[in-house]
């Protein structure tokens, strides 16, 4: 990765070291279930997701991947996720996913503006920090294969969720200085 990728692909925090971990507890059994599971990520980013679905088992024919940042999806390629595309959130997707990753801007946008747009398409979600996650949360289920499993993330700092007719678990949390994330597996 060249050092202007570093900055413009977002790269992995707590927040997704948080999803990773929970990926890692949920996939094995659902692969035990499915050997053929389908896996989408909106947002790959860095590919971290990616890679833990590849080394979980995951087949690579099976691995799907998204990002608005063409950079993103030109990194992801590179690490061999051919099935990465450009796009918003679902607008160029097709078929249904037994598994499907979600790690949003999730951040309310910040009242003094101070905060670099680059960063901001990665980190803010809209005014009150749900905006991005509404939009998607009324989309994956026309993407969502019957008995599939949504894996999100959210602050709580992210206000104004509007969750739909889905069914929420919360998985794991982990206490930041300023904010607590949140990991939930959803399901129709």
């Amino acid at each position: 990765m060249s050092e202007s990728d570093a900055i413009t692909i977002y790269q992995p925090a707590e927040d997704s070291y948080l999803l990773d971990k929970i990926l890692r507890q949920e996939i094995p059994s659902l692969i035990k279930s499915n050997p053929d599971i389908r896996f989408l990520e909106i947002g790959a980013g860095s590919g971290i997701l990616l890679e833990t679905a590849k080394d979980l088992g995951i087949k690579d024919k099976n691995i799907f991947a998204t990002d608005i940042n063409q950079e993103a999806v030109s990194h992801c390629q590179e690490l061999g996720f051919s099935n990465c595309i450009l796009s918003d959130l679902f607008k160029e997707v097709e078929g249904q996913y037994n598994i499907i990753v979600f790690n949003p801007p999730y951040l309310p946008r910040d009242k003094d503006n101070l905060e670099p747009a680059e960063s901001q398409l990665a980190t803010t979600g809209g005014a009150s920090g749900s905006e991005i996650i509404n939009k998607f949360l009324g989309q994956a289920k026309d993407y969502l294969e019957e008995n599939g499993k949504i894996y999100l993330l959210t602050s709580s700092l992210t206000e104004e969720i509007d969750w739909k007719d889905y069914h929420q678990k919360l998985l794991g949390k982990e206490k930041l200085f300023m904010e607590e994330l949140f990991v939930w597996e959803l399901g129709l």
